[in-house]
């Protein structure tokens, strides 16, 4: 989910955006064309560059973005979005170099002397359209991707994190020039008119339905798109694991940036006879990390009003409906919310229906796995999964037999902060990938190149056609027709 401004009618301010927009666009391809093929040493030095911005600026960046939520962790904002890319810059340094390199591969039998290889090349200039939720992670997580592939980005900031903004586009103007890298404030112009730009490709973080419009759009100028779309993201504790356990790990998960994170525990599903013992875990869970919300500094507001008003219509939705409603804590000053778990769920509610994006876990109960997975694979599939078991032959039935755009087991999120495997969603949830290699590839061109060698007898495949050498080859590795179709 995301907090992508609806259209609005065109004003001269906007047009005069617009305007300013493409001039910076024009310059990040003129830019390109002039460094079509950065260096390892180049590239390289971007990165330690932008990793040496984040450690400096790692307060101001949080005191920003706590500005903008009205009230966010140090902590949380911190390890989600300065160690994360740093541990991703990281990564990419460790294995760039074996990246960039030419790969050789294999010739058909009928090319055998001749040399095959693939090239990456850098796809030109990258846009990026960045969520509210984790600004920083999100802006500069696809740009460190996208620096390393040797592009130049445009970054799109959303419109209610303008102080976030306003400190990433300082910090990066320091070390970084506007044909490199260029920042978009929130305010003008929208999201969805930047989708409209001839970008190389678009990186895309936000809600499926606003994907939807984001890819139409690339889509006119056939331009390749990576979305991170979120969804419903299943928790399954099985018979055999602690139950405390699983409370403890799921009530982090949604407590962490108070659940506005597109890798959240959505819903969960517990056995019938554990059920009451899991709520109560995790009840208990929530107030020991928390104690209380009012005054404290560790628990995350909603990030705005109407963030938090379509929170609460959620759980208003569901009360209605029949849910029972436990409430973990006394509700905080200004946005700040305790954990919220909901029971006695139907199909009907909201809150089975649509991401939730904030601190409330709706509890299924089962009697049998089968159930799960056919509730599970009944519906869109989600960006993660989280499975509570120790039983191996369970875990790689749920693993087989169900989809999610990544797994923890036994915990939540973390295979996110794990950046040599990708990070990206399945159908509802997402298209492609980027961190780790596959990201490098993702946002590069695999290049075939083909050098034929001066003594090679190409002539023997051109016309005339019929020869001896021709019809031997068509045999040997077609062998003969069905004489009776």
């Amino acid at each position: 989910m995301n907090a992508l401004v609806q259209p609005q009618p065109p004003s001269q301010q906007a047009t005069d955006s617009k305007s300013q927009v493409q001039q910076w666009f024009t310059a990040l391809e003129v830019g390109y064309r002039n460094e079509s093929m950065p260096a390892f040493e180049v590239r390289k030095q971007r990165l330690v560059a932008l990793k040496t911005q984040l450690r400096r600026y790692q307060d101001k960046l949080a005191e920003a973005m706590s500005d903008d939520f009205g009230g966010r962790s140090e902590t949380e904002s911190k390890m989600a979005d300065v160690l994360a890319p740093i541990l991703d810059i990281n990564h990419v340094l460790r294995h760039l170099k074996g990246w960039m390199k030419p790969k050789r591969r294999p010739t058909e039998w009928l090319f055998k002397g001749n040399k095959l290889q693939v090239r990456y090349q850098p796809k030109g200039v990258v846009g990026i359209i960045c969520p509210w939720n984790f600004p920083v992670y999100l802006s500069i997580g696809p740009l460190i991707t996208a620096l390393a592939a040797g592009n130049r980005c445009m970054i799109k900031m959303p419109p209610n994190c303008p102080n976030t903004a306003r400190v990433l586009e300082q910090m990066l103007a320091e070390v970084f020039p506007d044909d490199l890298v260029r920042i978009v404030p929130g305010d003008h112009p929208q999201a969805m008119e930047i989708s409209h730009l001839p970008f190389n490709h678009l990186v895309f973080t936000g809600s499926p339905n606003s994907g939807k419009l984001i890819m139409a759009n690339a889509a006119a100028n056939l331009t390749p798109v990576t979305l991170e779309l979120g969804g419903k993201s299943p928790a399954i504790v099985a018979q055999d694991y602690d139950v405390s356990k699983a409370a403890q790990r799921l009530a982090h998960g949604k407590g962490f940036n108070s659940g506005q994170i597109c890798i959240a525990p959505d819903y969960a599903f517990v056995h019938e006879s554990k059920l009451d013992a899991f709520v109560s875990a995790l009840r208990d869970a929530h107030v020991a990390m928390y104690q209380q919300i009012k005054g404290n500094d560790d628990c995350t507001s909603l990030v705005d009003e109407p963030q938090q008003q379509r929170f609460h219509a959620l759980l208003d939705d569901a009360k209605q409906k029949g849910a029972n409603i436990v409430q973990c804590l006394a509700e905080g000053e200004g946005r700040k919310t305790p954990l919220y778990i909901a029971t006695n769920l139907s199909a009907d509610m909201r809150i089975c229906q649509e991401e939730i994006f904030g601190p409330l876990l709706p509890v299924h109960s089962y009697t049998d796995i089968e159930q799960v997975l056919e509730y599970i694979n009944d519906r869109p599939r989600p960006l993660a999964c989280y499975l509570f078991t120790h039983n191996a032959a369970l875990r790689e039935k749920i693993l087989v037999q169900t989809h999610s755009g990544g797994v923890t087991i036994n915990d939540w999120g973390w295979h996110v902060l794990n950046h040599s495997v990708p990070f990206g969603g399945i159908g509802n949830s997402g298209i492609g990938n980027y961190h780790g290699e596959e990201g490098f590839r993702e946002l590069s061109h695999a290049r075939s190149v083909l050098q034929m060698r001066e003594w090679f007898p190409i002539s023997l495949f051109t016309p005339p056609y019929g020869t001896w050498v021709q019809k031997l080859v068509v045999k040997l590795f077609v062998g003969k027709s069905d004489p009776t179709l």
